[in-house]
């Protein structure tokens, strides 16, 4: 059962983590369909704009409240971000609020922070309305890759790209839910470790489809990530609980490196020195998942991220 400062401080690092993520996962479906399917563009713009709405609150009511440890992993925004949106939004023509990042990049911690319960009514409330909006954006993603996988429509989108994204959604659906009952989400940790290292996998691979066919350096490396993810998921899945110290010491060294891999990328993306059919914030967005998976991991070993 988590206490009212847990469930507090979980809900807010929470939202303020997967409320970007959602947002930008519009983002990048707006830019990826075309014009015929202005029907999905505007309500894809919607739900971006509803996002922006809950995290404007979530970061106004988490000035103190939220750990040192999140701040200091660069999971809810990185030195890279406001120059991505802002880059991101000048060449797609997408507006994105860039008023959350300035107002995150001025979060801090406070340890005498007392979680008063008013703040506690705040949070449900925020939760819930959380979870009506990721119910509406799980149904929206279903709905654009039903008619991918149908040839009903084009989209300068993986299919793989939306499944991705919609297993994201309601991963962080099922978290608000436990939260709301009041339990500490999934922490299976093997696990956990096959969901993220899935992702990981993936970002490798999606990172190498949209690699100029130029940048072979690049995509020879990226997709060496993949193939090593994907060894590392094999050995995860047929893990046992003795070998959880040992899986998680290779999924954080071979994290670090994705993870370093994906931050020199997003620099070249912000700096245009790579050949891609990508923008920055597509870079930074990875790159903070990373940050993230790099936190729970050495959580699991009580250790300080890298």
């Amino acid at each position: 059962m988590l206490s009212r400062k847990e469930y507090i401080r979980t809900s807010l690092e929470l939202n303020l983590f997967f409320g970007r993520i959602m947002k930008e996962h519009m983002i990048f479906m707006e830019a990826g369909l075309l014009i015929k399917n202005s029907s999905f563009i505007l309500e894809g713009d919607q739900l971006k704009r509803s996002f922006e709405e809950i995290l404007l609150e979530t970061v106004a009511l988490s000035k103190g409240a939220i750990s040192q440890e999140v701040i200091d992993s660069k999971e809810l925004v990185t030195s890279f971000t406001l120059n991505s949106e802002r880059i991101t939004e000048n060449n797609t023509g997408i507006c994105i609020d860039k008023e959350i990042t300035l107002a995150e990049l001025e979060l801090e911690s406070n340890p005498s922070f007392d979680f008063p319960p008013g703040l506690e009514k705040q949070i449900n409330n925020i939760n819930q309305r959380a979870i009506n909006l990721v119910i509406e954006v799980i149904k929206f993603k279903e709905k654009v890759l039903a008619k991918l996988l149908k040839c009903n429509v084009f989209a300068n989108l993986y299919q793989l790209l939306i499944d991705h994204i919609l297993r994201e959604a309601k991963f962080y659906l099922k978290s608000l839910e436990d939260i709301q009952s009041r339990v500490k989400p999934t922490n299976d940790i093997l696990e956990q470790e096959v969901f993220w290292d899935t992702i990981m996998k993936e970002h490798a691979f999606f990172i190498r489809g949209l690699l100029d066919p130029t940048e072979i350096e690049l995509f020879n490396t990226a997709n060496d990530f993949g193939q090593r993810f994907s060894e590392l998921i094999d050995m995860t899945e047929k893990a046992t609980e003795k070998d959880i110290p040992e899986i998680t010491r290779e999924a954080i060294e071979l994290t670090t490196e994705i993870r370093d891999f994906k931050a020199t990328g997003t620099e070249g993306l912000i700096d245009c020195e790579i050949k891609a059919m990508a923008y920055p914030l597509l870079g930074d967005h990875i790159l903070r998942e990373a940050n993230r998976y790099l936190r729970i991991l050495n959580s699991y070993l009580n250790i300080r991220p890298q």
